[in-house]
């Protein structure tokens, strides 16, 4: 089925009141700054300055900006292609008292560029895709200034043995997905120094996304039943959420570190 006959059906699964669009939580978030400032003190926390000028990629609706604000001095531009993430992300930084340090950009991450590299920090949580892992990596580094430090989440595989069924599954979904190793080393062709990684938990899955998303699923899978498109959308929802429930031994999130050279 067509892209753009699926995208209305996504984007109402994928509600921008949902606590997060993607595995993650604000603990995993905590650890990958924790340790680029253990790495990068004088980079994280730079003295005598205005703080840092953070730029979060594919944000959507701001579970990780919210926590980047709240725990870094500086400015963010938050970049995402739907203006009702980008809304959502706005009223949780209001509640949360950090609105003053978070501006808001409606564009495609793909197309999103400045006149010269002007940030000290770049952050995107599972959002790389969109362009490629590489590819992605290549475009980031042409907006950190000389130096500037970089977080991002990519999907990974664990080991090298996974059963046909689930390397099948990501065959048609993630046909790019690789191991970490294949991706220190994407990252280090791009021009980076490697600063550390580590794999998110199972819970950051299960507990943070899926579940949440299941209860949407169950809401909706009346509105959808007489439906042929939205309850195949739903049905391929529910067969990625038991693909990770029955193989997340294989593969998940992998946070990457890293910094300019």
């Amino acid at each position: 089925m067509d892209q753009p006959r699926l995208t209305p059906y996504f984007y109402d699964i994928f509600d921008a009141s949902l606590p997060r669009l993607g595995p993650g939580d604000a603990a995993s978030t905590q650890k990958a700054i924790d340790l680029l400032r253990a790495a990068k003190p004088q980079r994280m926390d730079p003295p005598g300055s205005s703080g840092l000028r953070i730029l979060d990629l594919g944000c959507g609706n701001g579970a990780p900006t919210i926590q980047l604000a709240k725990h870094l001095d500086g400015t963010i531009v938050a970049v995402d292609n739907r203006e009702q993430y980008l809304a959502e992300l706005r009223r949780r930084a209001v509640a949360e008292g950090v609105s003053d340090k978070i501006r808001t950009c409606l564009s495609d991450m793909r197309a999103f560029t400045m006149e010269e590299a002007v940030f000290d920090l770049i952050w995107s949580e599972g959002a790389l895709f969109v362009m490629g892992f590489q590819e992605g990596l290549a475009a980031c580094r042409k907006l950190l200034v000389p130096g500037g430090l970089m977080g991002a989440s990519e999907l990974t595989w664990f080991r090298p043995d996974p059963p046909a069924e689930c390397r099948e599954f990501f065959a048609g979904v993630y046909p790019p997905m690789v191991d970490t190793a294949a991706n220190l080393a994407a990252i280090e062709n791009c021009g980076y120094e490697v600063l550390g990684h580590f794999a998110l938990p199972e819970s950051t899955w299960l507990e943070s996304f899926y579940c949440p998303i299941e209860d949407r699923l169950r809401t909706l899978q009346n509105k959808y039943a007489a439906d042929r498109a939205g309850s195949e959308v739903i049905d391929a929802i529910r067969e990625e959420i038991d693909i990770y429930r029955r193989y997340s031994n294989w593969y998940g999130y992998v946070f990457y570190l890293m910094q300019n050279r």
